[in-house]
C-alpha cells in the first residue's frame, strides 16, 4: 500500500475540479496567494530594527513589564 501512482493523483484531481469548478479553485489559489504575501511583510515588519520605528511610536520596556500579567492554569477537579 504505498505511496499513490500517478493515475491516483490525476482522479482525485478530477474530483476536486468537478466538485468545486475551477473558477473557485483560482479564487482560493489567489487568496491563500495574497495570506502568504501578507503573511511574509509582517514577518518584514516585525524584524525590522528598533531604530526604524516611526517617530509617533515610543516604546517603554518598564510600562511593558507592568502590564505583563502571570497566569497559572488550574485544573478543575
Amino acid at each position: 500500500m504505498g505511496s499513490f501512482s500517478i493515475w491516483h493523483w490525476l482522479i482525485v484531481l478530477l474530483i476536486v475540479v468537478m466538485v468545486f469548478g475551477t473558477k473557485k479553485l483560482r479564487n482560493m489559489g489567489s487568496d491563500l496567494g495574497g495570506a502568504v504575501k501578507g503573511f511574509k511583510d509582517g514577518m518584514k515588519d516585525g524584524a525590522a530594527p528598533a531604530e526604524d520605528k516611526p517617530a509617533g511610536q515610543v516604546t517603554n520596556a518598564a510600562a511593558a513589564e507592568k502590564t505583563t500579567i502571570d497566569v497559572e492554569a488550574k485544573t478543575k477537579s
